[in-house]
C-alpha cells in the first residue's frame, strides 16, 4: 500500500483559515509536516494527538516522506499562501508522481500585498531572491516595470536599494509589506537613496514582501536585446573595445541561435562574453556555457557575468577548447567566436555532439577561419545532413573628423550556421 502526500496553503492569517477540503486533509493526515511559524497558526484547528514535525531542510524531506509513503502513511505538508506559486509545491512536483499529490491552495502573500497596495497583480512582475544570488535582481530591472519580489536575509530592502542604485535607477521606490496578516501588519514605503543611507538603521520583519517600481533607467541595464558595446568591461581601456563581438554582429548571432528554453549553449572562444551575456540574459530558463582561455578576458567574462546579473544560468569556463569542453553537459546549440588555431578539428567534434536539430554556428574574420567553414560546409553538402547557411556582415560606424560625419569600417565578419538535419 502506497501512501499518500498532501500539500496545504495556509493563506496569509496569524490563524490558519483552511477550507472545508484542506480541514478534511488535515483531520484524515497520519502526520503533519511544516515550519514552527506554520505550525503555530494551525494550533486552533489541529486535531488533539495528531502526529506534528518541523520540517527539516529539503535534503532530508524527501527520504523521510518516502519513509512514510511506504508505510501506506498520509503525510500533509504546510505551504505558505499558494503552493505552486513560487512555493514548496514545485518541488514536491519534480519528485513525486502527480498521483501521490493532492494541493489545497491558498491566497499568497503576493496576492494579498497587491490587494493592500491596490494594484493588479498581472501589472507587476514575480521574482524570487530567496535563496538566490542578489545580482539576479539585474536581469528583471526595467524602467517603470514594477516587481514584486519575495527575498532572504541577502536582499534586504537595504541591498535591493544599493542594486538600483549601482544599477542607474536613482530613482527607485521600495514598498516593504511587512507581517501581513498578522496585528502587526505595516507597510512602508522609501526611496532607493533613502534605503540605502539609512536601511541598516531601519528595522524590518523578516516576514515581508517588497514592491520594487524602478522608475527611470539612468544605467547600463539593457531594455531590448542589443546591448551597447560601451557597457561591458573589456580588456581595452577605451569603452566599446577590445575583444567583443560588436552589438551589430551580436543581434544577428542572437537571432540566428533562436535559443529556446531549457536548451544548453556552448560560446567557444567567448572573449569578454557579449554573446554569452546576452544569450543568458534574454534566455533565463536555458544554460549558458562560455569557454575562455586567455586570462585577461576571462577576468572580464566575469565581471559582465556579475555586472549584468546572469549568475544563475551563465557558466564559465576558463581553458581552451576542445579539452575545456569534456565535462560540459551535450549542447542543443553551439556557437563558435574563436577556437585557437584547432577550427577544423573542432568543428568535427561539436557535430558529432549535436542532436538532431541542433546549430553549429561560428564566425570568421580570418582567411584560413574562413577557408576551415567552407570545407566544413562543402562536407555537410556533400553528405546532405544539415541546412546551411551564411552571410558577411560588414559595419561601418558613423563618427566626426574635422567637424564632419565620416564612416570608419570595421572588418567584414562572415557568420555560418549549420542546422542538423535528423539521420535518414
Amino acid at each position: 500500500m502506497t501512501g499518500q502526500i498532501q500539500v496545504v496553503g495556509l493563506g496569509v492569517n496569524a490563524k490558519a483559515d483552511l477550507s472545508a477540503e484542506a480541514l478534511q486533509a488535515l483531520h484524515q493526515s497520519d502526520l503533519v509536516i511544516g515550519s514552527e511559524r506554520q505550525l503555530d497558526t494551525l494550533e486552533q484547528v489541529i486535531p488533539v494527538g495528531k502526529e506534528s514535525i518541523v520540517l527539516p531542510k529539503l535534503s532530508a524531506l524527501k527520504a523521510l516522506i518516502d519513509e512514510q509513503l511506504v508505510k501506506g502513511r498520509t503525510v500533509l505538508v504546510l505551504a505558505s499562501g499558494d503552493p505552486l506559486f513560487y512555493g514548496i509545491g514545485r518541488w514536491f512536483s519534480r519528485y513525486f508522481s502527480a498521483e501521490l499529490l493532492t494541493f489545497y491552495p491558498a491566497v499568497s502573500s503576493l496576492q494579498v500585498a497587491c490587494h493592500r497596495l491596490g494594484i493588479a497583480l498581472q501589472d507587476v512582475e514575480v521574482l524570487s531572491l530567496h535563496g538566490r544570488p542578489l545580482s539576479k535582481l539585474r536581469t528583471r530591472l526595467r524602467q517603470d516595470q514594477p516587481l514584486l519580489l519575495l527575498t532572504d536575509k541577502h536582499s534586504t530592502p537595504e541591498a535591493l536599494a544599493n542594486e538600483c542604485i549601482a544599477c542607474g535607477f536613482s530613482e527607485a521606490k521600495i514598498t516593504v509589506c511587512e507581517m501581513l496578516g498578522y496585528p502587526q501588519e505595516m507597510i512602508r514605503s522609501f526611496t532607493a537613496q533613502t534605503l540605502s543611507n539609512t536601511g541598516r538603521s531601519t528595522k524590518f520583519a523578516s516576514l515581508h514582501v517588497t514592491l520594487l517600481e524602478p522608475g527611470c533607467n539612468q544605467g547600463f541595464l539593457p531594455a531590448f536585446p542589443g546591448i551597447p558595446d560601451q557597457h561591458f568591461v573589456t580588456d581595452k581601456e577605451d569603452a566599446g573595445r577590445g575583444m567583443i563581438t560588436k552589438r551589430e554582429v551580436r543581434l544577428s548571432i542572437l537571432s540566428l541561435l533562436q535559443v529556446a528554453k531549457g536548451e544548453c549553449v556552448w560560446d567557444i572562444g567567448a572573449g569578454c562574453g557579449g554573446v554569452a551575456v546576452e544569450l543568458a540574459y534574454w534566455n533565463p530558463n536555458s544554460d549558458i556555457y562560455a569557454v575562455e582561455h586567455h586570462s585577461d578576458r576571462f577576468d572580464c567574462l566575469e565581471q559582465n557575468r556579475q555586472r549584468f546579473g546572469v549568475v544563475s544560468n551563465l557558466s564559465i569556463i576558463e581553458g581552451r577548447a576542445p579539452q575545456a569542453l569534456a565535462d560540459l553537459p551535450a549542447p542543443d546549440k553551439v556557437f563558435i567566436g574563436g577556437s585557437g588555431g584547432e577550427l577544423a578539428a573542432l568543428l568535427d567534434q561539436i557535430w558529432t555532439l549535436l542532436p538532431p536539430g541542433g546549430i553549429l554556428l561560428g564566425s570568421a574574420v580570418t582567411e584560413q577561419s574562413k577557408c576551415d567553414y567552407y570545407q566544413f560546409n562543402q562536407t555537410r553538402t556533400q553528405r546532405a545532413d544539415s541546412e546551411n547557411e551564411t552571410l558577411q556582415l560588414s559595419v561601418s560606424r558613423g563618427d566626426r573628423l574635422a567637424g564632419q560625419i565620416m564612416y570608419r569600417p570595421s572588418l567584414p565578419v562572415t557568420l555560418y550556421l549549420f542546422k542538423k538535419e535528423p539521420l535518414s
